[in-house]
Parts: C-alpha cells; structure tokens; sequence
C-alpha cells in the first residue's frame, strides 16, 4: 500500500485542484502547522476549506477589498445575505463593526449570490471563527466561476447597511481559530511563482487548472451543469434511502427506519453547516434553551452550542454514565421551571469522533420523550448503511464531505426530519420558511457523481478496517504493546453500537471505517505515525487511507483539556480506504515495527 511521496503542503489528492484535505507527512509537520512555522505555512499549497482559504476565494477576495474596502479592511466570502449578516451579527457581539456588500454580475447565467462581509483586518481572526465554526463560506468552484465571469464587465454593490456598532467588550480568541497565513500574506501555489514574470505565472495557472479540469471532467462522468437540480434531487432521494418501484417509476419505502421522503432532506454546503443550521432550526421553532453536548464531538460542534444561544451542558465522556449525570440536569431544571422543557436539544455522534464512542440512543430517546427535547444525531462515521439512528432522532446531520462522496474534492452536507416524531411538523414548517438553498450547483454535480457507489463503497472500507483494527488489537494484547488501546466500535461500547447496527439479511452493517490509537510513549505514537506509508492529513472517509494525530491537529491549543475526556497528545486517528486488504495490512504491521524499534530505543536509553 506504499503511495508515492507527496511532499508537505501538497493537496491529498495530488493534483487535485479542489482537494479537502493537505499533506501534513510527518508528525513535526503537524506541529509545525498549528504552530504556524513559516517552513509549513509557507508550503502550503491548499488546506481543509473550513480552516484555510482557498486560493481562489482569495484571489475573489481581494477583489471586493479592492473595489470596497479601505486598506485597513480585509473581506470574508458568504453565499448569501442572509449568511453575510448571520456573520455580521457575529461580529457584532464580539465587539467587530462590519458592513456587507454584494457581488453583482450583469448578463451572467448564473445568478451570483456572493456576499462580502469587510471589517477591520486585524478582526478578521474573529470573522474566521464564524467561517470555520458554520462552514458557510463560499467554495472553491463558485469562486472560480465568479473569477471567470468578471473577465466581463463587473460590478459590486453597496447596499444600503451602515456598520453594526460593537456593543460588547471583545473576549479573547483561541490562537487555534486564527488564520494560519502570517501577516496576511497568500500562500504561494507554485513554490517558483516567485521567480516568474505576471505573464508565465498567469500562464502557468491556465495550464495548473486546465489539467485538474481535464482530471476531474475527463473521468468524472458528471452531469452536465444545467442537470443540477436533478443532480440534487438525486442526492436526496439517495440520502433519504429510497428506492424506486420496479418498473413504476415512483418511489418506494425509505430503508433508513423511518417514513422519510426527499422533502425531509436539506442540502447545505458542509456536514457543519448542516449542524449549525440543526441548532438554529431548534432555537427558531422553539425557543431559546440550552443544549446538551453528549460525547466529545467533533470541535466545531461543541463551539456552536457554545457560541449560539444561551449556552450548552456539555457531558463529554458519552458514557452510560453520563447518561445518569444527563437525568439529575433534566430533574433540576424541571423542578426550577416546571412549565417548560429543561433543555432544548441533544447532540450527539454515533459513534463519536474520535473516540468512537456510542451513546445509548434508546435510553436517550426516553428521557427526550419525557423531557420534551429534540435529539440531532451526527451519524456521519457510522453512516446509514452500517447503523439506523434516524428512529432515535429528530434531526439527523451528517457530513457528505466524508464517505458519501470519498473523493475528497468536494463538500457537502444534509439534514433530515424525522416525520415519526412529536416536533415534526413544527420543524419542517420552520425549515421550509427559512431555509435557502446555498448550495452551488457545480458542488452538487460532483457530490452526486461521487455518491453512485456509496453503498459498495462502504462495504469493502468496513471489511478493510476491521482487518487492519484486529491486526492493532491483537498487538495491544501482547505483554508489552507499543499499541494500548484501538478505539473501534468492535471494542468501544459495543452493546450500544450493536443496539442501532443493521443486522438485515443481506444488508448487514459494518462497524465503519474509522479508528484511533494511543501508543504506550510519544516516541512510539510519533514513529508509527511518520512510518505508515498513507496519505496524512486532515479529513477522514476517503477512499484512501488517511491519519493524523488528532488531538494536536485539532486541539493543539487545549492539549490539557482535550486530555481528561480521553483525546489524549499521543491518539493517531486513521481513516481507512479501498486499498487492497493484504499490502494494507502490510503497511500497518511495517508502522508497528517502527512503533516497537522506537519504544525500546527510549527503554534501552533510559535503561543506560
């Protein structure tokens, strides 16, 4: 399974123009990156769309800064006004004055939505947080047709939206929200762009998106772009898990749980947007009230309940006994306000990322029936075709971006009402009334085109990864493992876990294709890391085999924190692909013997 070099900073693909993930090869890159070292950044070629911003939006980017800004002003990209002044009333509260301005393109077939949000640059750290916490920034492939049609006459324009005046003191961000880039600067594509005249870089530029278009239509099969609302009407029949009739022509029975038909699905640009829009939808239908965090989600997650509304309680373990501190909560706040419901909603992953944990949905699915509370469920790493959560849930959400498409190359994200439930109707007539559709048709193209094979798709990564976690396990068995613990839902809560797998003749469910680690020292964890011969990087769901060490790449900045729920400095996150069975079993015995060559260097040296 040994794949060709790709050097730091390179997108992952190689030569993939609209990549979602970044080579990160070794541990000290990782570092490096959150560190902001200039021997990293300045090597960064493209990032993760939520965290770094593509070279194309910025490049559309500074356009409206041009044309509208001031030189202290930076601008932040939004598909809609509605977004655009989503983010502005972000700022507000944050103590950031902002205006909104509006991309307009005369004679376009396209409608433009794009909105500029332009504030002072040395707040546009905060402006991020907004960006990376909702994922409602614009992407990659709608700058790019904006880019192309302003070779025509252009336009922007001002509305009528004076500043939002800050009216609370400005709080301290994390370091780990900021913009990677130093001082403002755009990352360099081409490390010789340097060196080369405005005419052969542009040129050289032509050629770069020229091939990566040849690459991604040559064998992408896609629809052609006027299909694109047939390509999203495909997309939610086919998260909806419908079939159709044989021969009738009209659509049969949801294999998802529940009664669910395409109109209880809403596309959004990324699995965050669609969380971010959960939570709004709960707080919009009915009513200000905390949350509930349950498990040690995915960051964004918990900074959303954290950021929006009055606040969460967030039970981090995600253990059946979390479940007994969730219930003296509910009974508390009952008995304080006896005539309205103690929380408002519940989130939760199944199972967790990273840790692969699996809440007991059936138990908490009674106290939300008692409580009268919603339950959004994450179900992006176990995915419908392994695990039914839907009957559990009012809301489920799940990041397309992941396995549903496998790529890599493009985002993505749904949620889905549940129609069984109380809420339902209230829900949906909310979401219906406000919901806008930002969605970008090329986006929906190649998710539709990606998501064909989905279900095969997940059956060979399952097997794949079972083989490699029964590999690691044994390992952590033997009388001194450099590998002490694999969290895989084979092991980690399992009854609860096997409680929503789908046990069907002929549609068994898997356990996924997801898992982390933690090593007996950092020089074993760092040495397996730098020596397993796959892609590295952020994301996970590809049809390659991708890892990280997760706690540094996503919580570098709370280290301490993150550790006493079990996201531990050493845990390396793998994300297993399509690879053949055998060379990838291979790969992963050869890491383990740079694991254990590296943990008795560091015995034998302490030894001596």
């Amino acid at each position: 399974m040994v794949v060709p070099h790709n050097a730091l900073g390179n997108s992952v693909p190689p030569y993939t123009e609209h990549a979602i993930s970044v080579s990160l090869p070794t541990w000290k890159d990782t570092v490096g990156y959150e560190e902001g070292d200039k021997r990293v950044v300045d090597a960064m070629q493209t990032g993760y769309p939520r965290f770094f911003v593509h070279l194309s939006i910025q490049k559309l980017a500074k356009i409206c800064e041009q044309k509208f800004g001031t030189l202290s002003e930076r601008a932040l990209l939004l598909p809609s006004a509605h977004t655009a002044e989503a983010c502005r009333a972000f700022l507000q509260t944050r103590n950031v004055s902002a205006r909104v301005v509006q991309l307009t393109i005369p004679n376009s077939e396209y409608n433009v939505p794009v909105h500029a949000v332009l504030l002072p640059a040395d707040d546009f750290p905060i402006a991020r947080q907004f960006w990376q916490h909702t994922g409602h920034g614009i992407s990659s492939r709608l700058a790019e047709h904006c880019l192309g049609l302003l070779g025509r006459p252009a336009d922007i324009v001002q509305p009528a939206s004076p500043p939002l005046q800050p009216r609370v003191p400005l709080k301290k961000t994390n370091r780990h929200y900021a913009a990677k880039p130093k001082n403002g600067a755009l990352p360099v594509a081409n490390g010789n762009h340097a060196e080369k005249s405005p005419e052969r870089l542009e040129e050289a530029e032509v050629l770069e998106k020229d091939y990566a278009v040849y690459l991604e239509e040559r064998y992408g099969r896609n629809l052609n772009r006027s299909d694109a609302a047939n390509a999203k009407t495909a997309l939610r029949r086919r998260i909806a898990g419908l079939k159709d009739a044989p021969g009738s022509g009209e659509t049969g029975g949801s294999i998802r749980g529940a009664a669910v038909t395409e109109g209880d699905v809403f596309l959004y640009q990324t699995g965050m947007t669609a969380i971010w829009n959960a939570h709004q939808l709960a707080l919009g239908a009915l009513g200000e009230r905390k949350s509930i965090c349950f498990g040690f989600p995915y960051t964004d997650t918990l900074k959303i309940l954290e950021k929006w509304g009055p606040g969460c309680y967030f039970l981090g373990l995600g253990l059946d006994s979390s479940i007994d501190e969730l219930e003296e909560i509910l009974a508390k706040e009952q008995a304080l306000h006896p005539d309205t419901p103690p929380v408002l909603a519940l989130f939760t992953e199944f199972p967790s990322n990273p840790l692969l944990r699996s809440a007991n949905l059936p138990r908490l699915r009674q106290l939300a029936d008692k409580y009268n509370f919603l339950i959004v469920i994450d179900d992006t790493i176990g995915n419908f075709v392994n695990v039914e959560v839907l009957p559990y849930a009012d809301i489920v959400v799940t990041s397309l971006t992941k396995v549903f498409s496998g790529d890599s190359n493009v985002m993505g994200g749904s949620l889905v009402l549940n129609p069984a439930r109380k809420h339902y109707a209230t829900l949906k007539a909310h979401l219906t009334k406000t919901y806008e559709d930002t969605y970008f048709d090329e986006d929906a193209i190649f998710m539709e085109r990606n998501s064909r094979d989905f279900i095969r798709r997940v059956a060979v990564i399952d097997a794949n990864a079972e083989a490699v976690c029964d590999l690691l396990h044994a390992a952590s068995q033997s009388p001194a493992p450099v590998v002490t613990r694999v969290f895989y839902p084979k092991w980690e809560t399992r009854e609860n876990y096997e409680m929503c797998r789908i046990k069907d003749a002929g549609r068994a469910g898997g356990f996924g294709g997801l898992f982390s680690l933690d090593f007996a020292s950092f020089a074993a964890a760092r040495a397996f890391f730098d020596a397993l011969p796959c892609y590295k990087g952020p994301s996970l769901g590809t049809n390659f085999t991708l890892a990280c060490p997760y706690a540094v790449l996503a919580h570098y900045a709370e280290l301490d924190w993150a550790k006493q729920y079990g996201v531990v400095p050493t845990l390396v996150r793998v994300s297993v692909g399509l690879e053949e069975r055998g060379a990838l079993v291979g790969a992963f015995e050869s890491a383990l013997r740079a694991a254990e060559e590296a943990q008795h260097a560091e015995v034998g040296g302490k030894e001596t």
